[in-house]
Parts: C-alpha cells; sequence; structure tokens
C-alpha cells in the first residue's frame, strides 16, 4: 500500500482546488451544542458511527451539556444514555474521567493546546486533532480510517503508519487548503472512495488519482 507513487505539488493543489470548488465549506457529520460536547462526540465515535453516535447524544446533551452535569449524572447514568455505542462501558468511564479533569485542571473548559487534551482520559492523538481543527479552527488533520486509506490509493501520502500519512499530509497540503482538508477527505472517503467499492464513475479527482482499479459505472 505505501508503495503508491506520490502525487505531484501541482497535482495535489489541483485535488484540493475541486474539493473546495464542490464543497466550499465542509461540515463533519457529529452533532453537539458547545466544545465539551463536541469532545464526548468525538470520544464517543471512535469505532461507531457518527449517525449511531448522534442518535444516543441527542438525548444525553439535553441534560448533560457541561463537565459538571455529566460527573452529576455519573458513570453508571451514562452509560444508560449510551449503551447503544460500541464500546459503551470503556467509553463511559472515559468521558467521567475527562469530565473530571476538565473540572479540577481546566476550570471546566475544553484546554486548546494538544498536550492538555491528549492528557484527557480516552483522548488520543486523532480524537485532540479533530478537537483542534473544528472546535478551535486550528489546521490539523486526524488520520482516520477513511484518510488513511485515501492518503495511499489516490497518492496523496503515502504511508505505513497513520501519523506517517498525517505528517505526509501537513507538509503536501497547500496552507490556504488545510483548515478544512480533514473535513474534504472524510467525506470523500464516506461516500466516494469508500473502502471496498469506490465509486470512480462519478469521483471528482479520478483523473488525478493513483488508484489503477478504477471502478466502472454500474450498467
Amino acid at each position: 500500500m505505501a508503495r503508491t507513487r506520490r502525487l505531484s505539488q501541482a497535482e495535489v493543489e489541483e485535488v484540493f482546488r475541486r474539493f473546495q470548488a464542490a464543497e466550499p465549506e465542509p461540515k463533519g457529520e457529529l452533532e453537539s451544542v458547545n466544545t465539551f460536547t463536541f469532545l464526548v462526540a468525538v470520544v464517543l465515535s471512535a469505532q461507531a458511527t457518527d449517525a449511531g453516535v448522534n442518535k444516543a447524544t441527542r438525548a444525553l446533551f439535553k441534560i448533560a451539556d457541561t463537565p459538571q452535569k455529566m460527573l452529576a449524572l455519573g458513570e453508571e447514568g451514562l452509560r444508560e444514555q449510551i449503551k447503544t455505542i460500541g464500546l459503551f462501558r470503556a467509553k463511559a468511564k472515559n468521558v467521567i474521567g475527562l469530565s473530571k479533569a476538565l473540572v479540577e485542571l481546566h476550570g471546566g473548559e475544553v484546554p486548546d493546546s494538544r498536550e492538555a487534551l491528549e492528557a484527557l482520559p480516552g483522548v488520543g492523538r486523532k480524537t485532540a486533532n479533530v478537537v483542534l481543527n473544528i472546535a478551535f479552527g486550528e489546521p490539523t488533520i486526524a488520520v482516520d480510517t477513511h484518510i488513511f486509506r485515501l492518503g495511499n490509493r489516490i497518492g496523496l501520502a503515502p504511508g505505513k503508519t497513520p501519523l506517517e500519512v498525517e505528517q505526509k499530509l501537513m507538509k503536501a497540503v497547500p496552507a490556504k487548503y488545510l483548515r478544512h482538508a480533514h473535513h474534504w477527505l472524510i467525506l470523500h472517503g464516506r461516500y466516494l472512495c469508500k473502502a471496498r467499492k469506490p465509486e470512480c464513475w462519478r469521483c471528482p479527482i479520478a483523473d488525478l488519482c493513483r488508484f489503477s482499479a478504477k471502478t466502472p459505472k454500474p450498467a
């Protein structure tokens, strides 16, 4: 996978120019009401679909939209609210833990530094990148399964690990596109450049993509 020939810088620029032309202001699909609930939603979304998370959090965030309220709900109460989400027991423990840390260490506010975010229970590099990008407008790229696949398949940033793909993308994506690159790539991977059957026949960057086994248009 990592042997894919990389796109040239001009081709990378053209890829993101087309993404921007198609969707100037891409939006994530996780629902939230403030920065804290967004952080919680991202933590809950690990190995789960955004739609599944949203279904559970619509009711949850009506009763627990601050770290203090989440602590009042308690781990058992939180488990009941999110039991439809995969790994809900471990996630409930992490959300209560990060809520406690936010109250005790950050005055109940979500910190805007990577170091502080990654110190919270259940928050790794990918989650921190998502929060920094969407909540605080930082030019970060969170490499999930979609972006890892695209980095290699398209030839944007071939790499053997998510961190390698992230580092290559940060160097390759022109600065003017970095703010939204994360969303463009995730949405492209989710709806067009799918893992098993990419819809190459309707892809806006098919002529630039290094993927050789292009999927033909269904008859």
